[in-house]
């Protein structure tokens, strides 16, 4: 469970987001990166029992400012990783603790170019499967819509005027459900961010089918 420490402890640092202060209150620091690392744990052992997760990543709270306009040292959220086996399954889980702003995220945030070209090729070809799990009522229920970065106009290769164009425009393919800091919370938080991640599946699935596939369907390992 995640303790209303962790949220105070991150509002005051977002207020204070220098390295005189944090080391003055490195202590406290310590104490509540402990429990959301925890929380993250425990989240990866339940979601590690119903997918293949290759690995779980809890992100360090130190920013890299050596090519970032934003200056400031340090991240004012605590967050976490889970990605599924490759090969023959894709896909990544995400977890973001702030206040007023977490959210529970998924999907494919910067695929190569060939998994890209791939998946706009199958969506060319035959874009039903995908709109059908986009109008899923569950899938509605939790995201709404498929989020990530899109190009102006059609990649190059393809047709501008092809009824996907939403869709092959797209270079992410993500999903977000937000969460309040009441939710957070709340008791029943963990189970609400494994339903959340559950309800991505079958996209993920969908996508991992693509990608380890040819345009015949046949298996590519």
């Amino acid at each position: 469970m995640v303790q209303k420490s962790v949220l105070e402890f991150l509002s005051i640092l977002q207020e204070n987001n220098n390295r005189e202060w944090f080391a003055e209150n490195k202590k406290t620091f310590e104490n509540e990166q402990k429990i959301a690392k925890e929380f993250f744990t425990e989240v990866g052992t339940a979601l590690g029992k119903v997918d293949s997760i290759e690995r779980t990543q809890i992100f360090r709270i130190y920013r890299d400012v050596r090519f970032s306009k934003n200056k400031l040292p340090y991240k004012n959220h605590f967050s976490a990783g889970f990605t599924r086996t490759k090969p023959l399954l894709r896909g990544g889980y995400y977890l973001h603790i702030e206040p007023g702003a977490s959210f529970v995220g998924g999907g494919f945030w910067e695929p190569n170019p060939a998994d890209l070209y791939r998946i706009r090729k199958e969506i060319e070809l035959d874009d039903e499967e995908i709109r059908t799990l986009i109008a899923d009522k569950t899938f509605q229920n939790y995201f709404q819509e498929l989020k990530g970065e899109e190009l102006k106009t059609a990649p190059k290769g393809f047709d501008k005027t092809h009824p996907a164009i939403d869709l092959l425009r797209k270079k992410q393919y993500l999903l977000t459900r937000n969460f309040s800091d009441k939710e957070v919370l709340a008791p029943h938080f963990q189970e609400e961010v494994l339903k959340t991640f559950e309800a991505m599946r079958p996209f993920f699935d969908y996508i991992s089918e693509v990608l380890s596939t040819d345009l015949n369907g046949e298996s590519i390992y």
